[in-house]
């Protein structure tokens, strides 16, 4: 996406409506396909630490039970993405803009911005561990101070992706990185779904009873943390559905839309636009969940066994025996090939759209103007440059992947509902009644939404120890 490249001249924009700025949707399905794209990028922050580590860590823990987890968190919350993109591109605002406009107030911002604040705090946990699996994995291939694994490996090899990281993003060739990550990522996921496939032919098959006790609804004690992390990071997090906001604008969604003058030539083109947002969700929704569902498989299918569970800095040697136990140890390689390009492009990914997120904080509290080009392209040079050093300070603390994507997983599962609360009142209040007419897609809003309040209800109750039914 060529508007992370450059954001001086790229940003000058989009942000902005302007009526000279209008283009035509297209009509067709193979012209819809041609302005993909926010939705490409947001799979390739989405499929490295969650589906890669934290689902396939749950299904070696669990075993297939929480297999409808999986299922529910790649499915519910798709809706609420879709929703709140919409309101973005017909009002031309960030995500965060609107989040704003939620009372109460607390000083010029809602209190779900500050909420936003807090847990993104905690995200660092996460942002951390992508480092961290992305250090391991070279590690292992490439150990360059002491052992495979070693701390002065890992921390060598996180200072060089932290810094590689910087320097590809402030080259202006973000576009090339996200063009080759994004292919690496399916093909890797192809890599996985052929396993899965393969998998009824090696001793570790799976049998449709299997997948009779993943739809049982059940959480077996002592997984209640991985689920809950997992339903958080996996699919589309509420962090993800912020990001996406910014995808949009700056692919130009509301831009070709246009200002709201109130005529009928704008609406038509502003359903358009949000048919053409509406097939990029879907598509990046499809291989979200096929992904996550491939992932979890092969965890239930090979790990779970043998009992062998993704811990410590040894996530990635464990992750990478579903490879080497079903293909055979020449496997390893091509698994920690994949596994760095794929936590890599989580890595970049986040690299480029947090900066924006702070950027447009800072905009809300009045501490820089947002809509000065120049000052945003200065802000966001510097969080470029703070931010992932900051993730890398954060894992050569903790030095454990798994538990640090565990802490950012929950508190996104937290600000979850919080997102949900806002959509709700944006789209209540500042989406015309037109665009609301399609019963099929407020239904599944609404089951969305229920199911989301339900399973924080859960959640909640579970993690201080009070007992539900049938838990």
């Amino acid at each position: 996406m060529s508007t992370q490249d450059a954001p001086g001249a790229e940003l000058e924009d989009a942000y902005r409506l302007r009526a000279e700025d209008t283009r035509e949707a297209p009509t067709t399905l193979r012209g819809r396909l041609r302005y993909l794209g926010p939705g490409i990028i947001l799979t390739a922050s989405v499929v490295g630490s969650g589906e890669l580590i934290v689902t396939t860590s749950l299904g070696a823990r669990a075993g297939f039970v929480l297999l409808w987890m999986v299922i529910v968190g790649a499915t519910v919350k798709v809706w609420v993405q879709m929703e709140l993109a919409r309101w973005a591109i017909l009002n031309g605002k960030t995500a965060l803009a609107g989040y704003a406009t939620v009372p109460p107030k607390i000083g010029r911002m809602g209190w779900i911005n500050w909420l936003w604040i807090g847990l993104d705090l905690a995200k660092n946990f996460q942002r951390g561990g992508v480092i961290g699996g992305t250090a391991a994995a070279c590690s292992i291939l490439w150990p360059i101070v002491g052992e495979p694994l070693s701390s002065g490996s890992l921390s060598v090899w996180a200072v060089l992706i932290t810094a590689l990281t910087i320097g590809l993003l402030r080259s202006n060739r973000y576009s090339v990185v996200e063009a080759l990550t994004t292919w690496s990522v399916a093909i890797f996921t192809l890599s996985t779904v052929a396993i899965v496939l393969v998998l009824p032919f090696t001793p570790f098959s799976y049998s449709p009873g299997d997948f009779a006790d993943g739809l049982s609804f059940a959480i077996p004690a002592g997984t209640v943390g991985l689920a809950v992390a997992m339903f958080g990071s996996t699919g589309v997090g509420a962090d993800d559905m912020t990001n996406y906001t910014y995808w949009c604008l700056e692919k130009g969604y509301a831009r070709w839309t246009g200002p709201d003058d109130g005529t009928e030539e704008r609406a038509t083109r502003a359903e358009g636009w949000i048919k053409v947002m509406q097939l990029d969700v879907f598509v990046s929704w499809l291989i979200c969940t096929v992904t996550t569902l491939s992932f979890y498989v092969v965890g239930a299918s090979v790990l779970h066994p043998q009992n062998l569970v993704p811990e410590g800095n040894a996530v990635i040697t464990t992750v990478s025996r579903i490879y080497t136990d079903t293909l055979g140890s020449w496997a390893e390689i091509l698994f920690l090939f994949g596994a760095i390009v794929v936590l890599f492009s989580t890595n970049i990914a986040s690299a480029a759209a947090v900066p924006r997120l702070w950027t447009n904080t800072l905009g809300l509290l009045g501490v820089i103007d947002w809509h000065d080009v120049t000052v945003r392209a200065r802000v966001l040079k510097i969080f470029t440059f703070t931010l992932p050093v900051l993730w890398l300070v954060m894992f050569l603390f903790v030095q454990s992947p798994l538990v640090m994507m565990q802490i950012g997983a929950i508190a996104t599962g937290i600000f979850l509902l919080a997102v949900l609360i806002a959509v709700w009142r944006l789209r209540t209040l500042e989406v015309d009644a037109r665009f609301k007419r399609n019963r099929w897609l407020t239904a599944a809003f609404v089951i969305s939404s229920i199911a989301i309040f339900l399973l924080a209800i859960y959640t909640v109750l579970e993690v201080f120890g009070i007992k539900v039914a049938g838990s």
